[in-house]
C-alpha cells in the first residue's frame, strides 16, 4: 500500500517521453477523486543538480538516512514531478519523516506561487 512520505521505485519518465532509469521518487501526496494516483518527486544521487533553496538533499550523515531507503546522499528533486498510477510504483524502499515531508511540499507551494528563493 503507497503512503505519502514514502520512497518508492518508479521508472521516472523523461522530459523527452522517452522511459526513465528506474530511480527512487518520493510520493508527494494522493490526488483526489476515483482513482489510485499519487504524485511523486525524482530523487536522484547526481547532489550537483540540487536547486538551492528547493530540492533537498538527504546525506548518509542525516539522522533520517537509514529509514530513507536511500544507498547513498541523495538530491529529492522537488521540481520534477509525474502523477503516477499506484500499480507503476515498484514498492518502497524507505520513508521520510512527516516533518521533512511537509518541508518539501511547503518547498513545492512556493515555487509553483513563484516564492521560491533559488
Amino acid at each position: 500500500m503507497i503512503q505519502e512520505g514514502q520512497v518508492v521505485l518508479f521508472a521516472f519518465p523523461r522530459t523527452d517521453q522517452k522511459v526513465g532509469n528506474l530511480r527512487p521518487a518520493l510520493v508527494i501526496r494522493k490526488l483526489t477523486g476515483a482513482h489510485d494516483d499519487w504524485l511523486v518527486c525524482m530523487i536522484s544521487t547526481r547532489l550537483h543538480q540540487q536547486i538551492a533553496g528547493l530540492d533537498e538533499v538527504v546525506t548518509e550523515a542525516d539522522p533520517e538516512f537509514a529509514a530513507s531507503g536511500l544507498r547513498t546522499s541523495s538530491v529529492i528533486r522537488v521540481s520534477r514531478l509525474a502523477v503516477v498510477a499506484a500499480e507503476i510504483l515498484q514498492g518502497s524502499v524507505g520513508l521520510m519523516s512527516v516533518a521533512r515531508l511537509q518541508a518539501i511540499r511547503t518547498r513545492l507551494a512556493n515555487w509553483i506561487l513563484g516564492e521560491a528563493s533559488h
